[in-house]
């Protein structure tokens, strides 16, 4: 009998403690609370959160007496509290397997200056995987003594195979050893890319370019355990978090890639709200396994898991020649005459994949850089809105759009087309953008002033790891637009810190349609709450990038807090 009563009376212990749980009350206040409600910036005095969500916004008098006894107060001590970062556009996977090597990156808690500085992290702190040396994120533009070399490698690591990817994905350079046990020479044959010789040598360089980089990143790293995959994940969310994001991407997902996320968030295993986006041909593949596949759809209610929809490529990267212009480069330097890049997809496949996407209501994310490639995704949407008479907005996307055109902004209002910009591009590459396409294409890129003035909604974004993981360090390029070198690219395309703070949380909300539970401080949304320790508002424009984040929440629960 006394055994009974003791079960009884822990289940009833275990009740009323899940009860208090669920109804703990958290009154955030004595901050500058930005709600990011509407085209201008609107404040409220406390927040009130209750069991994951927002239950009130206003004064703090009336929030004290909304949360009843005994609630957690969290004063701000003058903070800024924002709703959570969203990721509009990115690749969480691959940040997960670069926790595999080593940092590199002008973002990383010790970024080299020099190749010394370079080829010293390696030694110290990478350990062999999969019998390589794995560098990530590395950029020779940051280096004040010009590029890696084979040689410099050589020297370092004669006999260990070592593979420095560069921060595009795209490009990456390794050793000797590293081309031996890739089994690449010479005579290597190459689709899409190059492998480039030294013509004073007639020696192979190290540098792998596009394909040859990718397949040769896919071999460097292999196929690992489940369990390390999840651990590289918890890895790659505390790098989100402690950015202020609450939910990320991952874009050109495979059909492991989708298994392994959704494992990820059914077992508990991150807390981030995951976004799944698949290329094409393996939404061919989900669509064959089930006629109705459940694009857009959340497995834990409105947050978990999802796949967002379709994505159809037309071009490559525009620093490397690769986005596809209807002028030729400026610098067409190892390249044909009159070079203008190339398309990586047929306008057939593209207007195949776009009708499907408007037929099925599945939401069309078209990846394009140069003005060409945009011409071929707006004949495509364009195309498919005829075919199918589909004239609601379906959040259509079409990223980076790097070299839009005025008129094609237009096309953009009309169709209902959304664009997702990355302007940390302006800093990285603005410079060479300058040499490679002349000052006027170059200042017109990533228009945000004239998206805006067109009424074009806009998210931006960080392509993590093809830049930094920051969100302020992206919001500060967007209203300053400075290059690397200093200099001001396109003062009249800047915009405004907080068409820029919404671009990273309303907007993408807007275009992943969950406005209704995420992107804004308002009641019945998530508290998914960033705070910043200054006010991107009311500081210099130029000191955003310096902004820290202090506390990154998740439905209520401290996801990280600055140590």
């Amino acid at each position: 009998m006394m055994k009974i009563f003791k079960i009884y009376f822990s289940a009833f212990l275990l009740a009323i403690t899940a009860q208090v749980f669920a109804d703990t009350a958290t009154v955030y206040f004595n901050g500058d609370i930005l709600t990011m409600e509407g085209d201008k910036p609107q404040y409220v005095e406390a927040v009130l959160v209750k069991d994951k969500k927002i239950v009130y916004t206003g004064n703090m008098q009336e929030a004290l007496k909304e949360a009843g006894t005994n609630p957690s107060l969290q004063d701000l001590k003058g903070k800024t509290l924002l709703p959570g970062f969203i990721d509009g556009w990115g690749h969480f996977t691959l940040i997960a397997q670069n926790t595999l090597g080593v940092n590199l990156g002008y973002f990383s808690n010790k970024p080299p200056h020099t190749t010394q500085e370079l080829i010293g992290r390696l030694k110290a702190e990478a350990r062999p995987f999969n019998g390589w040396i794995i560098g990530a994120e590395y950029a020779d533009a940051f280096l004040t003594d010009g590029p890696l070399t084979i040689g410099q490698l050589d020297e370092a690591f004669p006999n260990q195979p070592v593979f420095v990817n560069n921060i595009s994905t795209l490009t990456g350079i390794v050793n000797s050893a590293g081309l031996k046990k890739l089994g690449i020479t010479k005579a290597t044959k190459v689709t899409q890319g190059m492998i480039p010789v030294d013509p004073k040598t007639g020696k192979l360089t190290g540098e792998l370019i596009g394909n040859p980089n990718l397949d040769a990143t896919a071999k460097v790293f292999g196929k690992y355990s489940r369990d390390l995959t999840m651990e590289t994940y918890r890895k790659a969310e505390k790098i989100y978090a402690s950015n202020g994001f609450t939910t990320a991407q991952s874009y050109e997902t495979t059909l492991d890639d989708i298994r392994n996320m959704r494992q990820a968030v059914d077992r508990n295993v991150i807390a981030l709200d995951l976004i799944a986006l698949p290329t094409y041909d393996v939404v061919d593949q989900l669509l064959a396994t089930n006629p109705k596949y459940p694009f857009g759809v959340y497995t834990n209610g409105n947050g978990g898991f999802k796949v967002a929809g379709i994505l159809v490529s037309t071009d490559g990267a525009p620093q490397l020649r690769l986005a596809y212009f209807t002028k030729p480069y400026t610098d067409t330097t190892g390249f044909p005459k009159d070079w203008r890049g190339m398309a990586v997809a047929t306008q057939d496949l593209i207007d195949r994949y776009a009708k499907l996407a408007y037929e099925k209501n599945i939401q069309y994310y078209g990846y394009s850089n140069g003005d060409a490639g945009i011409d071929m995704t707006l004949s495509g949407i364009s195309k498919a809105i005829r075919d199918t008479g589909v004239t609601d907005d379906r959040r259509t996307v079409i990223s980076h759009s790097f070299f839009v055109r005025d008129d094609q902004l237009d096309t953009y209002k009309t169709n209902k087309i959304l664009a997702q910009f990355m302007s940390n591009h302006i800093w990285m590459y603005g410079d060479v953008y300058k040499k490679i396409l002349g000052d006027e294409r170059a200042s017109n890129m990533v228009p945000l002033n004239l998206a805006q003035t067109k009424g074009v909604q806009f998210g931006i974004h960080n392509d993590t790891p093809s830049s930094g993981p920051s969100a302020l360090f992206t919001i500060w390029s967007s209203v300053n637009r400075k290059t690397y070198a200093g200099d001001t690219l396109g003062p009249d395309q800047r915009i405004d810190p907080y068409t820029a703070l919404r671009s990273f949380t309303s907007v993408p909300a807007y275009i992943y349609k969950e406005e209704a539970y995420k992107g804004s401080i308002s009641v019945g949304k998530f508290a998914d709450l960033v705070v910043l320790d200054r006010n991107p508002l009311k500081v210099d424009p130029m000191d955003i990038k310096d902004i820290q984040i202090v506390q990154t929440i998740k439905n209520g629960k401290d996801l990280y807090v600055r140590p």
